[in-house]
């Protein structure tokens, strides 16, 4: 039997939906849809309805390309002021009976989370299980990452798409997302840090053998190379970015020096722009976005 799900993200540049069938382990996308975000700014809402129509339009688009409604998704927010912590915890198991998932979420049910992360859990004496459903045992104790993030933010998310028609069935952090995007066994193994360069913002999101341990989010995000790019050539700033988006490349050294554009400035002067000198432009910025992203991340 194929389970279809529905993931839609929350940005300040633009409101993403896909649409995914699972198969025998394996995910096919069926639908996807972009259009541009009103009302959230710099990762925040700032206009419920206008951040709802922009959703309701994203989720429109999904839906007519599939011929179904879209009505549940699983809804991704910026970890923007996420708080992470460690806890250690036990509990009765119910009934003494084997190990179920209702004991494993029994100890964190007083919390607000947006993600639990188990890192271990013991049964009675024996320590360091990965996973205890099954096991036979009086208590359990557990050490997990818990991630929240502050009411008011998230309740604003949850009232954009209550607002646009859609029921949430659950929430995760955009950097979870970031993480499974690159998942594969080195990474699992190994601490990293995964910086995603966003349209106002940089979160830098840093995981400790696949659990995320720590968040940072840097203000300065791409389009402040759009300014860069707008301010050395003169040129208006929705030039600046197609010109990033289509024609730069993100080192110099990798630019074609032959490689040429002609544009209007803002004087409406006919100017030739190369690929290596806005490349150049890109590169410092993305150069500071990623050393502010290395200082966030010891």
């Amino acid at each position: 039997m194929s389970n279809i799900y529905a993931g839609i993200e929350l940005g300040t540049d633009s409101i993403k939906v896909i649409v995914m069938e699972k198969l025998a382990d394996q995910y096919h996308v069926l639908s996807s849809a972009c259009c541009p975000s009103l009302g959230i700014k710099n990762s925040y809402v700032v206009d419920i309805k206008s951040a709802a129509n922009s959703v309701k339009k994203a989720i429109k688009n999904a839906s007519e390309m599939l011929g179904i409604k879209i009505s549940k998704v699983i809804a991704c927010v910026p970890p923007t002021h996420c708080k992470m912590d460690i806890v250690v915890g036990e509990c009765e198991v119910i009934n003494s009976k084997s190990i179920t998932g209702e004991d494993v979420c029994q100890d964190f049910s007083e919390y607000e989370l947006v993600t639990a992360m188990p890192i271990a859990f013991r049964v009675d004496d024996v320590e360091n299980i990965k996973d205890p459903k099954g096991k036979k045992g009086d208590i359990l104790g557990a050490k997990i990452v818990i991630a929240t993030m502050p009411k008011e933010e998230l309740y604003r998310f949850l009232e954009v798409l209550k607002l646009a028609g859609v029921e949430v069935v659950d929430i995760a952090f955009t950097s979870t997302g970031d993480y499974y995007t690159i998942k594969n066994n080195r990474y699992d193994n190994i601490v990293g840090a995964i910086v995603n360069i966003g349209e106002a913002t940089t979160n830098v999101a840093i995981y400790n053998k696949g659990i995320q341990i720590k968040n940072a989010v840097i203000p300065v995000g791409s389009s402040h190379v759009d300014k860069d790019v707008s301010y050395i050539f003169k040129i208006n700033e929705d030039v600046a970015k197609r010109l990033k988006e289509t024609f730069a490349v993100s080192m110099g050294s990798y630019a074609d020096a032959t490689d040429t554009v002609e544009l209007k400035n803002n004087k409406g002067e006919l100017k030739e722009i190369s690929q290596v000198g806005v490349s150049k432009v890109v590169e410092a910025r993305v150069r500071e976005i990623l050393k502010l992203a290395k200082n966030r991340s010891l």
